[in-house]
């Protein structure tokens, strides 16, 4: 194969002009060819060549006409929403939700499966409601594998894509000892061979979806904070101002010590932040200091244990309605959730700190204040004074759009191409483009 300048193949050269053109079409068009060239860097003639290989292979579509000074008028492109679909999925602390989304990630179908009994995170019933979650959107928006760029799968805890067998997850407060996920999900057969799952922190997948599409736009390093049962956190250094390329890495934030020998941590740590902080921890010191919540234990034990999202929200009323108990819980929570920004502001020096996740929007909104204040009091002057701390914009439905965006990402890299299947003796690996024609 001829090789190019710097060891890259005619073939690399050529994936790397479809992914620019398809990335910059998709956050910043619809433009036309002209403009594409200063808007990619490539020559009128790259640009003529590869948009006419995206549209035989049916991935760009026209978007009108607009008229030019002196000259014929200039046809606008864009990426054609209907020629590839997603699948994003969130094992989440209460529930695991599976989203199909067109290639503008629009979503086309929706379920959602409880872990039960609550909380109970045992691999195989995973695996299942993952499967069949898969099947249900599919089979409700009525369209097949052909166009399927592949699943994304957003997890609690550390993922391990070095083993042979495919991405191996190590979610050490969830009861996950190296456990080897992407083979589970391929042995269920609900998919072919050449669909891949992409499994990454649900931290991560939040972090890339509103840097993407949410309150992360523009900024060039953001901290995105996930709070739940637990906490987690994903860090953005040197993202796109446009949100196009921009990628987080997972922090194990909630797991940082802020009380040496303090409360005991899911994870079987004492002094966790998360300890503190997680929804989890604040329902079982309200319960402990007498409050209203004081059932919560008792329930928690039972056959069907307390609902999560009903009991912050009942903490939160309280608090609300003065209840002095209640009112301390949330007060010291903000305080730790200060102090554990200022970390991060001291650390990495962020332009924004996004707070996300189900109980980050739930209690959000009355607590952000205090914990803007509690951060700063904490932090260097210095980095305090240019960090931003607000809510994300994407909802609750953030890391499974989140997770969609894995597939999204490897079809940029790709080219417009679907990754390759890992080889064996029996099916040689390939890649495939994605077309209209089934």
């Amino acid at each position: 194969m001829t090789t190019a300048r710097g060891g890259r193949t005619v073939r690399d050269l050529r994936r790397g002009n479809r992914g620019a053109v398809l990335q910059r079409l998709y956050f910043g068009g619809p433009l036309s060819r002209q403009e594409l060239g200063p808007a990619t860097g490539l020559s009128s003639g790259s640009v003529s060549n590869v948009v006419g290989e995206l549209l035989t292979d049916g991935l760009l579509e026209g978007a009108g006409v607009v008229d030019s000074d002196g000259g014929r008028p200039r046809t606008l492109l864009r990426v054609a929403p209907g020629s590839a679909h997603l699948i994003g999925v969130d094992v989440g602390e209460t529930r695991v939700r599976v989203g199909l989304f067109d290639l503008t990630l629009v979503e086309l179908a929706r379920t959602e499966m409880p872990l039960l009994p609550r909380g109970c995170y045992d691999v195989d019933p995973v695996v299942d409601h993952v499967r069949t979650g898969i099947e249900a959107v599919l089979a409700r928006a009525g369209v097949g594998t052909e166009r399927l760029l592949g699943v994304g799968v957003g997890v609690p805890g550390i993922v391990d894509r070095t083993a042979p067998g495919g991405a191996v997850v190590h979610g050490q407060t969830i009861g996950w000892e190296a456990v080897p996920l992407e083979a589970l999900l391929r042995a269920t057969g609900a998919l072919p061979p050449e669909v891949p799952y992409l499994i990454d922190n649900g931290a991560r997948t939040l972090g890339q979806a509103e840097m993407w599409f949410g309150a992360g736009r523009g900024a060039r390093d953001a901290v995105v904070v996930l709070f739940g049962s637990g906490v987690g956190a994903s860090l953005i250094t040197d993202g796109s101002p446009n949100g196009a390329g921009t990628t987080a890495t997972p922090l194990e934030w909630g797991h940082v010590t802020v009380s040496v020998g303090g409360r005991r941590c899911r994870c079987g740590a004492l002094g966790c932040l998360e300890a503190y902080t997680g929804a989890e921890s604040l329902l079982a010191r309200w319960a402990e200091r007498g409050g209203a919540g004081g059932t919560l234990a008792d329930a928690a034990g039972s056959a069907d244990p307390v609902d999560e999202e009903e009991a912050l929200a009942a903490l939160l009323a309280a608090a609300v309605a003065d209840d002095p108990v209640a009112r301390d819980v949330l007060d010291e929570a903000a305080e730790y959730l200060g102090a554990g920004l200022s970390d991060l502001i001291n650390l990495f020096r962020p332009e924004r700190i996004l707070v996300g996740g189900w109980a980050g929007l739930l209690l959000g909104p009355h607590i952000l204040p205090a914990v803007r204040e509690h951060a700063a009091r904490y932090s260097l002057r210095h980095p305090a004074a240019r960090v931003c701390v607000d809510l994300g914009s994407l909802g609750p439905d953030a890391v499974t759009v989140g997770a969609a965006t894995l597939p999204l990402s490897a079809f940029f890299t790709t080219g417009g191409r679907r990754p390759a299947p890992p080889a064996t003796p029996e099916r040689p690996g390939r890649q495939t483009s994605l077309t209209r024609r089934s």
